[in-house]
């Protein structure tokens, strides 16, 4: 298997510059895309998709090359090609390229998945206007170093990791390469820094952003200890940090 990283997000704002970073895992000409960052139709239209008050909020700045889409292209591969999504969230920096792949099986957690459609406004609920086919997973089925896991419907060794708290229903995604793991832990923590720091500046947002602030500090907590445990063992990175970005 080989693993691209992609950038499918720019953000600039007053807390500084940050990124989209998802996942690319090629073999044998199939692709499995983790989280797909902003899409197509919202580097056209990025008011009428995205809404001018979260652009403005957020800082997103546009650009089609960073596109899931065309970095796949320019990698040689058509869309047709990436079979499966895996979504660590609904969030729309996170979701917007899915209607890039309308082919593609989405791969979500039950709990995640429910919120959406509960119609929580941080959601957009044009992102799934598609229709895609979704695979939705309800159950702990398995541990990874003592973290439940559920097990996910792919060709390769690969699990969703409940780390609730940002959103209902967010998860961290490890996957097995060779024999090494590689654990995105989506948004769990913002930027690195976050696992020494306790009191992080940035803290003050994420505790905005969650739908449940006690629940984001203990899988953020659960995080700092699989690192401090296991870290020469692992990958890992988050979504948002430039610095964990590798080309």
């Amino acid at each position: 298997m080989r693993v691209h990283h992609l950038n499918c997000v720019k953000i600039e704002s007053p807390l500084g510059s940050a990124i989209g970073h998802c996942l690319l895992l090629e073999r044998g000409g199939r692709l499995t895309l983790i989280d797909s960052g902003i899409g197509l139709g919202e580097t056209v239209n990025p008011e009428q998709r995205l809404g001018k008050e979260l652009i403005e909020v957020t800082g997103f700045r546009f650009d089609e090359s960073l596109t899931a889409v065309r970095q796949i292209e320019k990698l040689g591969f058509p869309a047709t090609a990436v079979t499966d999504i895996v979504c660590s969230h609904l969030d729309p920096d996170h979701i917007g390229g899915l209607a890039d792949f309308p082919h593609a099986v989405i791969h979500v957690s039950q709990e995640e998945h429910d919120a959406f459609k509960g119609g929580d406004s941080r959601y957009l609920p044009q992102q799934l206007s598609h229709n895609p086919r979704l695979k939705l997973y309800a159950q702990n089925d398995g541990e990874w170093f003592n973290l439940p896991a559920r097990g996910l419907d792919l060709d390769i060794t690969a699990y969703l990791i409940p780390l609730p708290g940002h959103t209902a229903g967010h998860c961290g995604v490890v996957i097995k390469d060779n024999e090494r793991w590689i654990f995105y832990v989506g948004d769990a923590y913002y930027l690195r820094a976050e696992l020494d720091n306790h009191n992080h500046p940035v803290d003050q947002l994420a505790t905005l952003r969650a739908v449940d602030d006690k629940l984001r500090r203990e899988s953020l907590e659960k995080v700092r200890q699989i690192v401090a445990r296991h870290g020469k063992e692992i990958e890992y990175f988050g979504y948002h940090d430039p610095t964990e970005f590798i080309t």
